[in-house]
């Protein structure tokens, strides 16, 4: 926890992809077994600084029939590396994949596993991933069939892969089966590293990116030589673009920030010409930021350990108009680092969160986890009958005002990544995990809707007439033989 990597350099090294089980999640009620892990991929390409799935098209029914030693395939997995690679995994059921172990295997089992593909910068005669740096950032193609998936880079560079390119050029078979696969286009987007990349939904050929250089730039891919959009503002952090908006919503840190000013933002695209509407303030650098495509809502998380909501209006609209934005937001939890009672801290003060007058000192991770724990708040989120005077909701608006921060101090309550689930029949769960290594996951039950579970229904009578046990089930492109899995390391 304490080792420290140069984000100007390329770094390798052991690796773990791990896969959790949380059964199956509905609105009614919560997954009856715990949350287990089922099985990991250990690779030795370093940090894993983004993961994508491919939305859709890549998942096959658990019961689909293969010879050995395919598996049926639960998704296809991209892996942004530290050492400049992009991994492409074929992940298998982890039911189909427990039946093929022998009845002495550990459970659940790390696997070495080949990747589908190895999709790298340069070309067949030119390939030097150090030139480019760390692969930081990554977008999947959100429309049908996804086969285009792109890259940002330390250097500020963004790259695209045609994943079903059949020229020689471009895609070469290597001897242990797996492919490598060079890109089609690149450009040059931003000064320096490239932060967070995000797709519109609407429209392929548009995507915006967010960099270190403080700009949001906006890009048309039929002409990347100039930008649609180049907004200057604070050091971004993480983009979210919802299908229905003209513009992103953006998670900053706090370093360039002016006074008041940190938080969360929507920033117009250029089309309406909007000014940027303050969505949420905050007081810590917000880490992460997610939006759901099915509720027009926005979750973040920040330095503070405070996982936040927050309901976007009509942004169609001039969002000058919008009445009392406070009630728009709401939060899900609070993280407090509190000191043991037999600590020399913990005798000087009974609050060691980040507005405490005496904040903890501890600076390794060693330090803290010897004197302090953690003290998780949530707020109840089955209704939001009485929500603006429960104290989880006053406690928020006095941070945004009155809290203070303390940077002399490892935050080990901060939150570092946070998702809503994209499918429909989970769109209210959300999961978060920081910088102690916990991961907790919730369900806002208050944002359900009648309409919502109707679409619930049409969808799943879709998705039965689709996929009937005796109809072939839709390809993406990969050969399932990627499911075979080496030696346990």
């Amino acid at each position: 926890m304490n080792e420290t990597h140069s984000l100007s350099q390329l770094h390798s090294g052991p690796g773990l992809l791990q896969l959790w089980g949380l059964g199956t999640l509905q609105h009614e009620s919560c997954p009856g077994n715990r949350a287990h892990f089922v099985y990991g991929i250990a690779s030795d390409h370093g940090c894993v600084w983004d993961l994508r799935f491919c939305p859709s098209g890549a998942w096959e029914l658990p019961g689909t029939p293969r010879q050995a030693p395919l598996l049926p395939r639960l998704g296809l997995l991209a892996l942004a590396c530290s050492d400049g690679k992009v991994l492409l995994f074929s992940l298998p059921h982890p039911e189909a994949l427990l039946a093929h172990q022998p009845p002495d295997a550990v459970k659940p089992s790390i696997y070495k596993v080949q990747s589908v593909a190895t999709l790298q910068v340069g070309s067949m005669h030119m390939s030097d991933p150090s030139e480019c740096g760390q692969c930081l950032s990554l977008a999947w193609m959100p429309t049908r069939p996804h086969y285009h998936l792109a890259a940002g880079y330390y250097n500020g560079m963004v790259v695209f892969w045609n994943l079903l390119t059949n020229s020689p050029l471009q895609r070469i078979q290597l001897p242990d089966g797996s492919m490598k696969v060079y890109p089609f286009q690149c450009f040059l987007a931003h000064d320096q590293a490239v932060r967070s990349l995000q797709w519109c939904k609407a429209n392929s050929h548009f995507i915006a990116s967010a960099g270190s250089d403080r700009k949001i730039k906006f890009w048309d891919l039929r002409r990347t030589y100039e930008p649609i959009n180049s907004i200057k503002r604070f050091l971004s952090t993480e983009l979210a673009w919802l299908p229905s908006y003209n513009g992103v919503t953006v998670a900053q840190d706090n370093c360039y920030a002016s006074y008041g000013l940190c938080g969360i933002h929507y920033i117009d695209a250029g089309y309406l010409g909007y000014k940027a509407y303050f969505t949420a303030p905050r007081k810590g650098t917000v880490w992460s930021l997610s939006g759901s495509d099915w509720l027009g809502t926005i979750a973040a998380g920040d330095t503070s350990g405070e996982l936040i909501a927050a309901i976007l209006p009509d942004m169609a609209l001039n969002p000058i108009t919008v009445k009392r934005p406070v009630e728009r937001r709401f939060p899900i939890y609070k993280a407090d680092l509190m000191p043991y009672q037999d600590s020399p801290e913990g005798q000087d003060h009974s609050s060691a969160s980040s507005g405490a007058l005496n904040p903890p000192k501890a600076r390794t991770y060693a330090e803290t986890v010897n004197h302090h724990y953690l003290l998780f708040q949530d707020t109840d989120l089955s209704s939001f009958h009485g929500l603006l005077h429960r104290e989880p909701m006053l406690r928020m608006q006095e941070g945004e005002v009155h809290s203070r921060l303390c940077l002399d101090r490892l935050p080990l309550e901060a939150i570092h990544k946070v998702r809503f689930s994209p499918n429909l029949d989970s769109y209210g769960w959300l999961i978060s995990g920081g910088q102690s290594g916990l991961v907790r996951i919730h369900f806002i039950r208050g944002l359900t809707s009648p309409l919502g579970h109707r679409m619930q229904l049409e969808s799943q009578a879709h998705f039965h007439a689709m996929f009937q046990p005796s109809s072939p089930t839709e390809g993406s492109g990969f050969c399932p033989t990627s499911h075979f899995l080496l030696p346990s390391p």
